[in-house]
């Protein structure tokens, strides 16, 4: 049977080459696992830097680093008076991301605060693990602390099972750009990754007691693997989060070139200004004063967005009408009839750009790729309609297709392809699993448990895990 161990540094090195090249201005990425609490044991992985003028990735460790095993404990990186500032206090205790686009100003940076010599571009993300998944929803856990004393993460759902730091080429990284957004992204397959190895772990030693509780260890195998098999539903996020950009910059079209058209953003702003002005007045209850502070931010927050049309519809519903409905039920602070024509307003425009009749030419647009990006810029992509995820990468190659960062937005995609087509392969494995399990005997090299537990191989070719 093949070590935990040396399957964490099979999915950090394939987590790595997907990350840099999915991203061209990225020259190294480091993957740091965060032990169990109360601990949080940081220990550096593995690293990949990308050979001058290749494609190529050499890999290892720096001889020596206070992040190499054994690792360094949370009490030795957290923020605390005395000692230099890490990223990587920030991004475990904060679940934050942490983004050194100016070297010289980066108030973060140890080997500047000690030595004044600045580092180069980086991005540390923090990967996250439900809190349930790793210790169960009803087991006791010790919090880490602050430097105060104060427990950290209590009201949080997640902790942080590691954290990925990718280094940039000079003067390539800006805060919350399209890079920052992909390793956003992606670390949430790593989180999926790290959580299959943890039940690969649990599964091992409660297989060394499966003669005498088989049927137990069966219920618990059963309920861990269904969890897994969720966790891996991450891919779905991260494509819809592809077509969302489609989606927002498909919009930003016609609001260009067709101003008549109306659009969610003017009526949440008249909305937003009518609140604006009459909240103060509600003070003489706190409740009421609440209710539209919170309606204030949830309108703000939802203009912000490029969510799909049935998001917003599900935002009105549960965020947006009944607090309007509270407010104008109690008080008499605005016209009725003109909050309910504006919200009435409001819903029909978030299919503005679903109904639009791409028959209607569009100056610079060819008809059909206009009528192709109307209706693939709003689909939801789940394991039932796996042939649309094909019809927006064809989309996307399109070259008249006016969208930013196209090619790191194929790379992205054709990955996320390679491993969405594994679940149904990883699904039928974990039936098998299970099915030997309750009514075999055999050993555990004959159920399969081994390097393949998840059916996930390492492919050179494509750079990502695959089906075997």
């Amino acid at each position: 049977m093949t070590s935990s161990d040396d399957l964490l540094v099979a999915t950090c090195r394939t987590m790595i080459r997907t990350l840099l090249s999915c991203l061209d201005n990225a020259t190294k990425g480091t993957i740091y696992k965060i032990g169990l609490m109360p601990e949080l044991t940081a220990v550096r992985v593995l690293s990949g830097t990308r050979k001058p003028g290749s494609e190529e990735l050499e890999w290892g460790l720096p001889a020596q680093s206070e992040y190499n095993a054994p690792g360094k404990q949370w009490e030795m990186y957290r923020d605390q008076p005395g000692r230099p500032l890490e990223a990587m206090g920030w991004c475990v205790e904060k679940q934050l991301s942490w983004t050194a686009d100016n070297p010289p100003e980066d108030v973060r940076s140890v080997r500047k605060q000690i030595s004044g010599v600045p580092e180069d571009e980086f991005h540390m993300e923090p990967v996250l693990v439900r809190k349930k998944s790793l210790y169960g929803p009803y087991q006791k856990v010790q919090y880490p602390l602050d430097w105060q004393g104060n427990p950290i993460w209590t009201d949080s759902e997640y902790v942080v099972s590691a954290v990925v730091k990718i280094h940039f080429q000079p003067g390539s990284l800006r805060v919350g750009d399209h890079a920052t957004v992909a390793v956003h992204n992606l670390a949430r397959s790593l989180g999926s990754e790290l959580l299959s190895l943890w039940f690969r772990e649990k599964f091992f030693l409660a297989s060394k007691e499966f003669a005498r509780q088989r049927l137990q260890s069966c219920e618990i195998l059963a309920h861990e693997l269904r969890n897994t098999l969720i966790k891996l539903g991450f891919v779905f996020s991260a494509i819809n989060a592809q077509v969302g950009i489609l989606r927002e910059r498909w919009e930003k079209v016609l609001q260009e070139r067709r101003p008549e058209l109306e659009w969610k953003g003017p009526l949440l702003e008249r909305l937003s200004e009518s609140l604006s002005t009459e909240v103060p007045k509600l003070q003489f209850s706190p409740e009421l004063f609440d209710i539209g502070q919170k309606l204030l931010v949830d309108q703000r927050e939802m203009g912000a967005l490029s969510l799909s049309p049935f998001q917003e519809r599900e935002w009105m519903k549960n965020k947006i009408r009944p607090e309007w409905e509270t407010l104008l039920k109690a008080t008499n602070f605005w016209d009725e009839a003109e909050i309910k024509t504006l919200l009435g307003r409001l819903e029909k425009a978030f299919a503005t750009g679903m109904s639009f009749d791409p028959s209607n030419e569009i100056e610079g647009l060819p008809v059909d790729l206009a009528s192709r990006w109307s209706k693939l810029a709003y689909v939801q992509i789940t394991s039932g309609n796996l042939f649309q995820l094909d019809e927006v990468i064809r989309l996307v190659e399109e070259p008249a297709l006016p969208v930013f960062h196209k090619e790191q937005m194929l790379r992205v995609l054709k990955s996320l392809r390679a491993i969405v087509h594994t679940i149904q392969e990883v699904e039928e494995k974990a039936n098998s699993i299970l099915q030997s399990l309750r009514f075999g005997s055999r050993t555990d090299d004959e159920y399969g448990i081994g390097p393949d537990v998840l059916g996930l191989e390492y492919d050179e070719e494509l750079g990502v895990g695959v089906a075997d």
